[in-house]
């Protein structure tokens, strides 16, 4: 019933293509009504829930489609190709963003672990890293729900708006991403900490030295633990982050220049040749053959 009035709800207040505010900080829902293949785009700490229709995404070959059976949890930023290849004006998807709050992740995380609060590792479910899927239960559609129905309401969502996002993290954290969530946001976040340095820091110089040392490890167990957590190395993880980031800003009208000096390329010919390899287009024909926005959101 709690799934049933959600889609309601998202499918009445958001009546235009993309996103929708809410009035809740960091939630915004989303209506898609034409087919967008896989295309760049990088997902932030994020969890995003359908009601109607599905989404797919691709981490470092890992393909993963999430409709309203399964909600995908994002705990650390992630360089993915990203598309709508289902939707359109005759089954429109529609979905709901949850931005995930450091700080206040963080804080449930570390209750959680000092009340004993021991989540068990669920059998046989999605393993590969970076994304995960999980089922849509009572606890995370009636916390879901609850927030939503904030949204008309401005002195509601004032007065109760953290307090119900907390009661959706705490849903989320309890849920079957629960554990792999709290990996990055509980105690030991190392790698979580290093990608979001690497996530706002994009236009600066990186070194993988540096990222181990902000982790605290020493480079080989560096790398080891970075391909663990995230399935890439982390000198591939930067390179795709950057031309993601990269390929999102052409699109959206940036000149390829602009966009190749904001995400931390000194050179413009090694930025073309790196675009080229991932992408199989230069960066102009990539800018040039986008018919259609390159994310409508995560």
């Amino acid at each position: 019933m709690s799934k049933d009035q959600i889609r309601q709800l998202i499918q009445n207040n958001a009546t235009q293509e993309g996103l929708t505010g809410t009035g809740i900080d960091g939630v915004r829902l989303f209506r898609a009504t034409q087919a967008i293949p896989c295309v760049p785009a990088v997902y932030e700490p994020s969890v995003i829930a359908i009601v109607s229709g599905a989404k797919e995404a691709v981490l470092d070959g890992h393909r993963y489609i999430y409709d309203d059976s399964r909600y995908m949890c994002c705990p650390m930023s992630m360089p993915v190709k990203a598309g709508t290849p289902t939707a359109s004006a005759e089954s429109p998807l529609y979905g709901v963003i949850i931005s995930l709050d450091k700080r206040m992740m963080t804080e449930l995380s570390m209750e959680m672990e000092n009340t004993g609060n021991v989540i068990p590792e669920v059998k046989g479910g999605l393993r590969a890293q970076g994304i995960r899927l999980a089922a849509w239960d009572d606890a995370f559609a009636d916390a879901l729900l609850r927030l939503l129905q904030l949204g008309g309401n401005p002195a509601d969502t004032a007065i109760l708006g953290e307090a119900r996002l907390r009661e959706l993290y705490y849903a989320i954290l309890k849920g079957e991403a629960g554990r792999f969530a709290r990996q990055a946001f509980g105690a030991g976040n190392a790698i979580a900490r290093s990608i979001a340095h690497v996530s706002s820091h994009l236009d600066a110089p990186i070194s993988i030295d540096d990222m181990a040392s902000r982790a605290g490890m020493s480079r080989a167990a560096f790398h080891r633990k970075f391909k663990q957590v995230t399935t890439m190395a982390p000198i591939q993880f930067v390179k795709s982050m950057r031309l993601n980031n990269a390929a999102m800003k052409i699109a959206g009208g940036m000149s390829v220049n602009e966009a190749a000096v904001d995400v931390g390329y000194v050179s413009p010919s090694q930025f073309s040749r790196e675009f080229r390899r991932m992408y199989g287009q230069s960066p102009r024909q990539w800018g040039d053959a986008q018919q259609f926005p390159v994310e409508m959101g995560p």
